[in-house]
């Protein structure tokens, strides 16, 4: 009798629901893949997919990269944590390099996106508290917005799916309109102290914020002495073809949050800031015990190696404008079935005539792996090494699906 028959042997007799161990978070797809290979992923029964999903923007630069597994494998084979009780010079070069990179002074390292949201948060309470007004800590964040799984990051998402269940919500976030900056200026009342917003919404449906609005935040936050929060968890690293998504207008923030293709593959976060906020953060103030450890800091900086140098992100907005001038056409061959295009260089959104899920389940019979997303969008975040030929191959797809579809509706 095997392990399954067991465990329900053992649940029946003990009066329980039958639970899987691992628990059931997830809504799966009944697949598991068992190998990756640059821009491709290969599942148990030897099938290849093209991956135009990236683990949710994570595997930047593709499946074990070979700069990225020769540095994980060095960094194993000679040491794994020492705690921040000690200095780790992993850190000290990539914060060095992040700083050269963006607006900030300081970085303080974590292991995800929502432990880097949650740096930001604190470190804007206690900013305030240090400055002599700690009344000063409501965080006015955006409508449909996507920050994270804690308790005070789904309370700064705001949406209900999220909080269904975790009531009462963490207290000290206000919401607004996406992109309404009458409604940003309504909201800021004295107990405000920031603005917490996602240069591109990816969960809330690939919405891009305009530089104009970005830049009239900046404007807002300067005039009523608030911290303007940027969360480029997934719209950074590369995404939209420039380091950072903020670094295509001049609207810098106080306040950074970075993970997912941070490390290619690996947990790592971060949090940058300029050094007037980031002093707020003291000894004993802030911490973690896997934050910035040496396995990490050597992914994220041979992540790195290869976004600093100036020819691969030209690369990136290169191929990012074949792939919008060819889905922009495609689109147009079956409007029954893709309505637009929306967002910014590979971070992608088709908005769906027919449920997402349905082209999204087609797109994985031809092999091609994506994500979706509200408002009926269906997420394209390809590793950001793609070439023309993947892009000719992920186009005959999404067309050969939409075909499909479009013989069923008919």
């Amino acid at each position: 009798m095997g392990w399954p028959s067991l465990l329900a042997l053992k649940c029946f007799w003990e009066g329980k629901l039958l639970i899987t161990p691992v628990m059931p978070t997830y809504a799966r797809v009944d697949v598991a893949f068992e190998r990756g290979e640059g821009v491709y992923l290969f599942d148990t029964n030897g099938k290849r997919y093209l991956d135009f999903g990236s683990g949710i923007a994570v595997n930047a630069l593709g499946h074990c990269h070979p700069h990225l597994v020769q540095a994980l494998q060095a960094q194993a084979a000679t040491l794994w944590h020492t705690s921040n009780m000690y200095n780790v010079p992993g850190q000290q070069k990539l914060a060095e390099r992040l700083v050269a990179n963006t607006f900030a002074d300081s970085v303080f390292f974590a292991n995800s996106g929502a432990e880097a949201v949650e740096c930001g948060l604190k470190m804007i309470r206690k900013y305030h508290a240090d400055d002599g007004h700690p009344e000063r800590y409501r965080v006015i964040a955006c409508n449909n917005a996507f920050h994270g799984r804690t308790m005070a990051t789904i309370a700064a998402g705001g949406q209900e799916k999220h909080l269904a269940g975790f009531a009462p919500a963490t207290d000290g976030f206000d919401h607004v309109a996406f992109g309404n900056l009458n409604e940003m200026r309504a909201a800021i009342t004295p107990e405000t102290a920031a603005i917490l917003v996602e240069p591109i919404q990816g969960e809330g449906g690939v919405r891009p914020a305009s530089k104009e609005y970005l830049k009239g935040l900046r404007d807002i936050a300067d005039e009523f002495g608030l911290l303007l929060f940027y969360d480029e968890v997934q719209c950074g690293m590369g995404r939209t073809g420039k380091l950072f998504a903020y670094q295509w207008g001049d609207a810098a923030p106080d306040i950074m949050a970075v993970a997912k293709g941070l490390g290619g593959g690996f947990p790592v976060g971060a949090c940058l800031a300029t050094e007037n906020v980031a002093k707020a953060l003291t000894a004993g103030s802030h911490g973690s015990t896997f934050g910035g450890n040496p396995l990490a800091m050597a992914a994220a900086n041979a992540v790195m190696d290869v976004m600093e140098d100036p020819d691969f992100m030209e690369g990136v907005d290169a191929i990012a404008d074949l792939l919008w001038r060819r889905l922009r056409a495609l689109t147009k061959d079956h409007p029954k079935v893709i309505d637009e295009v929306r967002g910014a260089g590979l971070m992608i959104g088709l908005k769906c005539v027919v449920e997402n899920t349905v082209l999204r389940a087609k797109l994985h019979e031809q092999g091609l792996l994506t994500v979706g997303a509200a408002d009926n969008i269906l997420r394209l975040l390809p590793p950001l090494i793609i070439d023309e030929a993947n892009v000719g191959e992920a186009l005959a797809m999404i067309d050969a699906a939409c075909v499909a579809i479009e013989k069923e509706q008919s």
